[in-house]
């Protein structure tokens, strides 16, 4: 039987957060999209949680990113309300937003996952040099900062410790970025990322938001990889969103080391789809268009429902 999309769509878009502008980006775009799918779709920037939804909305797709977004805080609103959502429930929202929740997961289920241990605001790490400082419940590299030397720690600290009191420090892992889309039960082809500037961080994923900034990325999908490696890092991902027991779709991230096995760092539950967005262009690497890729997210959001 056929799956039919509804016709009465709300895009939720904006939100509180950190990652508003880039939201509105990704929230424009599947408007467009599933206005192409015939379907009658209605913008909804969310600033809080008091929110108004068109009467008769028979689905609400969720493009907030981060905070508010991807940790649970929405998909309760959107329960209580008896509203249908795209993407992961609450529970698997909110662990795969917390980064050290996921740590654990990850750890439970034998995912290959950098070594790390947990601070709280004003602690000092153990870990030797370098290493990573992490706000373990921000998206988007926000609060997030690569130690190499010693005077570097202390401000870094401080930054983290203004989104969180709880921080995660892991260790550095020097490698090839990539990341790896799943939609259900399928994996897409790697795509890795090489920054031009520094590491993949907020203005190199978003340029157009920032165009002073410098920064940008080269994106290659498939990644240069031979075929066996690359079969190995694509069900390594796929145990990873299984592990944090999800269903819907995500991007997993994952580091590959000169010389030694790719490790995941996390998983993203609604990730970018601008215009720079990598989701996207894997799917395309996959033969799947943007609209195809919109219409395939609320096909498996319906099964998710459909199944609890």
């Amino acid at each position: 039987m056929k799956f039919s999309i509804p016709k009465k769509i709300a895009v939720l878009m904006g939100g509180p957060g950190s990652e508003r502008d880039v939201s509105l980006a990704t929230g424009r775009g599947v408007v467009k999209a599933l206005q192409s799918l015939g379907s009658d779709v209605t913008e909804v920037d969310v600033k809080s949680a008091d929110f108004e939804l068109p009467r008769g909305t028979e689905l609400a797709f969720l493009t907030i990113h981060g905070t508010f977004g991807e940790d649970g805080q929405l998909q309760q609103i959107l329960e209580d309300r008896g509203v249908p959502y795209t993407g992961e429930g609450i529970a698997g929202s909110e662990l795969a937003f917390d980064k050290i929740r996921s740590k654990e997961a990850f750890r439970q289920h034998n995912v290959t996952t950098p070594y790390w241990q947990i601070i709280n605001a004003g602690q000092r790490p153990t870990i030797p040099i370098p290493f990573v400082i992490k706000a373990p419940r921000q998206g988007s590299t926000v609060g997030v900062h690569i130690i190499r030397n010693e005077r570097e720690v202390d401000a870094a600290i401080a930054d983290a410790s203004t989104y969180d009191h709880e921080l995660l420090v892991e260790k550095f892992c020097a490698g090839r970025e990539l990341t790896v889309g799943i939609l259900g039960d399928q994996v897409l082809p790697i795509l890795e990322i090489i920054p031009k500037g520094g590491f993949y961080d907020f203005n190199n994923k978003y340029p157009f938001l920032n165009p002073n900034a410098g920064g940008s990325a080269e994106h290659v999908c498939p990644a240069m990889i031979d075929r066996e490696k690359a079969e190995e890092i694509q069900q390594l991902a796929l145990r990873a969103f299984r592990a944090l027991g999800l269903e819907v779709y995500a991007r997993v991230d994952v580091l590959l080391p000169d010389d030694g096995e790719a490790t995941v760092l996390e998983a993203n539950t609604i990730p970018g789809m601008t215009e720079a967005s990598l989701l996207p262009e894997a799917a395309a690497a996959a033969g799947i268009s943007y609209p195809q890729l919109c219409a395939r997210i609320i096909e498996l959001s319906a099964k998710r429902r459909a199944a609890k």
